[in-house]
């Protein structure tokens, strides 16, 4: 999954950034509200931990013009907002302008990657925290897969992958979203990526697991029969 992160903090953000990572997303990150409104425009991102007091363009603001665009395209990407202003009111007022959780500074890093966790997974429409398809058991906290209860190991960006299309199983996935989704900026990519991950994943699991839609994507049925 490839989040935002929106903080002016150096050491805080690199603390995030190096977190988030080794948890297994792909993270951008953003020094100001200018940026971070930029990338928003132009990147599909899986959630966003935003803080409020930034230079350039407030936080507030940065989420008031995300949720306007949402309503238009009738999407709506997760917000997790970061403050140092502990009062009832600044609470209020993120929640209000679109916010769907927050934390106050200092906060867990474990704490911040479980509540990014729940957030994905309630915007994908799924309420179980443990991810299951066709046999397959995918445990986004645990970082573990079981297939047929039994342990299948994978590499960061087989299991990240994997998430992606479980999360949205039942919908055709194209390889450029699958990319945007696995790889953050600087990120190396090669042509061929998706399809060798595709490839290891069917062997591993089983071939039938994920279809090849032609000239589209990539589909994982829902309630696909062995």
């Amino acid at each position: 999954m490839r989040i935002l992160v929106v903080e002016d903090d150096a050491l805080l953000g690199d603390a995030i950034q190096a977190g988030l990572r080794q948890s297994g997303y792909a993270v951008d990150w953003m020094k100001d509200g200018v940026s971070a409104e930029q990338a928003l425009t132009t990147e599909p991102y899986a959630a966003v931990v935003l803080d409020l007091g930034l230079p350039r363009l407030s936080g507030l603001e940065v989420l008031h013009r995300l949720r306007s665009r949402n309503s238009q395209t009738n999407s709506q990407t997760p917000v997790l907002i970061l403050t140092a202003m502990d009062t009832v009111d600044d609470r209020i007022k993120g929640l209000d302008t679109g916010a769907d959780d927050y934390m106050v500074k200092p906060f867990d890093m474990g704490e911040l990657a479980a509540r990014l966790r729940a957030l994905v997974r309630r915007a994908s429409g799924k309420t179980a925290p443990l991810l299951q398809v066709s046999g397959v058991k995918l445990d986004p906290a645990a970082h573990c897969v079981l297939y047929q209860d039994k342990s299948v190991e994978l590499s960061a960006k087989e299991f990240a992958l994997l998430h992606a299309l479980m999360l949205n199983s039942g919908k055709v996935l194209s390889r450029a979203r699958l990319e945007e989704q696995l790889y953050a900026w600087g990120d190396e990519v090669e042509s061929n990526t998706v399809e060798v991950h595709i490839h290891h994943l069917r062997r591993k699991l089983f071939p039938e697991l994920i279809e090849t839609i032609r000239g589209v994507g990539y589909l994982m049925p829902r309630d696909k029969a062995i």
